[in-house]
């Protein structure tokens, strides 16, 4: 066995193989970049190698930096986790020649199955079924578009090389084409290095079904059982369970032959995935998607229903030591579903999330994968995964409830996130029903009614800070104190929405009166516990608890409130006479949705607009999201240049109607 393995990756998947190595007693080496340099995996690790600035491509992403890491280290093995250089059959073969054991399958390996070119070519050959569509190597936009008859539309667009869902893009007519090809390979060579693309026929109503397989390099293969991962955003899994519910035995049992079939076919070794898509609406029909030559995201699940560790698996195959058990010995007990927190705006379509985690706190009797602590700079940098609540139990609705109950038990302030839309998702009928598609998601319906009594536990958290800034000077208190007569002080806080509140408070918070947008006072407090951030409210003999923080780590001044394991942002802006419920954007300014940086520019100034014209395109965590034009009309203002770096809700362009 190695004495001493480096890790290179980053977040939870860091943490989590860096917990496997410390119980084997294998001594362990993190790697980091300047972003970095404070997170968890950087401090849970044995010694630690500074690669580089922020930009992957400078550090996670650079061949020589990680080798060079591990030669200064001593380490003798890499381990690359997931995402980054994981299927990278380069950086294999590199580690290959200097002298390092990549664990993972072998650099051949890798260049036929990570490339799902390959792997579909190879599956083929097999008499594997595969979704039809146009495979051919290096081709340029010209030859997709040519290409995208004979596959029809509605098809997907996806890199070549990589996976996690980036750069995949579904075209449902030929005229959205040139846009999605060239949008795809920014993404792609963003997060993989390789611009590389390929066309697939889109199926509409479909399940995504993988099998977790194992193989020693030396002509065993077997498979741990089957996941369910249709619960989808962007085609980015956000929900998975094992073993897959409601599905045929037969099928089941076919589609664990085809995945063997195929690892055997390339001498896996390690573990792997081997993903299907199983057509809805009959149940029956499948077609192989493609293969991860790598430990997933989702493996806590199949570590759960089968007892192994597949971190330890994948280590000990690497150091020779092969398998120790048969396909007879693989038993899965019970049932286990893995949810995946992100920092994405729940509320608003998912959309990427960063800040500081200025409080956090993690959830207790489920198990929890996870790469950030309180203080953490959450960026757009990299995947916004933050962390995974997992849960086992016997039944299927056991561990649904298990998994629903830990995320609300989750206080993560400071990022927006999907924890309580994973749990609105989780107890959807369908959800329950097993009635999941990989198009649900985009089915329902995510927008966050307001509530009068959040925004009246932010105003009272500003008044707790209004009140110690002031205590020394009778003038300087918050109170409304003045001759003859008590005023408000009067906060003005704007919702995920836009919306404003205005809220008036007579007195001390710790006992209070409050109007509501010029409505009659009402007693209110606010009491706190032991300094932190759960807040305890009483309006008028309703009482919420909630958890609460004031955070100027932003471009706004903002309060954090967070309630059954979701959160939302009130922004502090200032107090003014009509502040009631109205939008705070101006006609015509055009916001971006999201923090990140600028990659298109698609108008100038003077140009006229119809409405849904794109006007630019911003990029976080290795996702695009176009900007466009509200309503037919002219840029008269155009305030960000290309590769800029811009804020959540920071005006990017006036467009003014005709």
């Amino acid at each position: 066995m190695f004495e001493t393995v480096l890790v290179a990756n980053r977040g939870e998947i860091a943490v989590r193989i860096l917990r496997t190595l410390r119980a084997m007693g294998i001594r362990s080496v993190a790697v980091f970049s300047e972003a970095d340099a404070n997170a968890p995996h950087v401090v849970a690790a044995d010694e630690a190698v500074l690669l580089g600035p922020a930009d992957a491509a400078s550090s996670y992403l650079s061949i020589e930096r990680v080798l060079a890491a591990a030669a200064a280290s001593g380490a003798q093995a890499i381990h690359p986790g997931y995402g980054f250089l994981a299927e990278n059959a380069e950086f294999a073969s590199a580690c290959e020649a200097a002298g390092l054991v990549f664990i993972g399958p072998t650099s051949e390996a890798i260049a036929a199955m990570g490339d799902k070119r390959a792997a579909k070519e190879l599956a083929h050959s097999l008499g594997i079924p595969v979704v039809p569509g146009f495979h051919g190597a290096d081709a340029n936009d010209s030859e997709l578009v040519g290409a995208s008859a004979d596959v029809g539309f509605p098809l997907l667009v996806k890199p070549a090389a990589g996976g996690g869902g980036k750069g995949m893009k579904v075209v449902r007519e030929p005229s959205q084409l040139p846009d999605a090809l060239a949008s795809a390979r920014r993404e792609a060579s963003a997060a993989f290095g390789d611009g590389s693309l390929l066309l697939e026929r889109y199926v509409p109503v479909a399940r995504h079904i993988e099998v977790q397989v194992l193989g020693d390099g030396n002509g065993k293969v077997l498979h741990l059982g089957d996941r369910e991962c249709s619960l989808q955003r962007r085609h980015q899994k956000v929900i998975e369970e094992a073993p897959a519910p409601a599905l045929a035995n037969d099928v089941r049992a076919a589609m664990a032959s085809a995945a063997v079939t195929l690892a055997s076919a390339v001498n896996y070794r390690g573990v792997g995935t081997v993903e299907f898509i199983l057509d809805a609406s009959d149940g029956r029909t499948w077609f192989f998607l493609e293969m991860n030559t790598r430990l997933q995201v989702e493996h806590p699940v199949t570590e759960l229903v089968t007892g192994l560790d597949l971190v330890e698996l994948q280590l000990r195959v690497a150091a020779g030591e092969g398998i120790a058990f048969t396909q007879d010995d693989v038993r899965l007990s019970g049932h286990a579903v893995e949810a995946r927190v992100c920092a994405e705006d729940g509320h608003h379509g998912f959309l990427p999330s960063s800040g500081t985690l200025v409080a956090y706190s993690e959830p207790t009797g489920v198990r929890i994968d996870s790469g950030v602590r309180e203080g953490s700079v959450v960026s757009t940098h990299y995947d916004p995964l933050l962390l995974k609540v997992i849960a086992h139990a016997q039944s299927r609705d056991g561990a649904l409830d298990a998994v629903s109950a830990g995320l609300s038990e989750l206080v993560a302030l400071g990022v927006a996130h999907n924890g309580g839309a994973l749990r609105r998702l989780l107890a959807d009928d369908r959800v329950r029903a097993a009635e999941m598609t990989t198009s649900l998601i985009d089915e329902l319906e995510w927008t966050s009614a307001g509530s009068p009594m959040r925004a009246v536990a932010a105003a009272l958290l500003v008044g707790v800070r209004r009140e110690a800034a002031g205590e020394s000077s009778l003038w300087g208190r918050a109170t409304g104190w003045r001759l003859g007569a008590q005023a408000p002080a009067l906060s003005r806080l704007v919702d995920d929405d836009g919306n404003a509140t205005a809220v008036a408070l007579y007195g001390r918070v710790g006992e209070c009166r409050v109007s509501i947008d010029g409505g009659a006072p009402m007693p209110a407090s606010l009491a706190r516990a032991d300094g932190g951030s759960l807040i305890t409210v009483n309006v008028d003999g309703d009482v919420r608890r909630y958890h609460a923080v004031f955070d100027e780590t932003g471009f706004d001044p903002c309060v954090w409130v967070g309630e059954a394991g979701d959160s939302w942002q009130y922004r502090v802006v200032a107090a003014r006479a009509n502040a009631g419920s109205t939008s705070c954007d101006a006609d015509g300014e055009i916001r971006s949705p999201m923090p990140g940086s600028i990659v298109v520019l698609e108008r100038a100034v003077g140009d006229a607009v119809s409405a849904g014209d794109v006007v630019a395109v911003v990029e976080a965590m290795k996702m695009e999201y176009p900007v466009r034009a509200p309503f037919d009309g002219v840029v008269t203002q155009l305030l960000v240049n290309k590769a800029a770096q811009v804020t959540r809700n920071q005006v990017l362009a006036v467009v003014e109607e005709l």
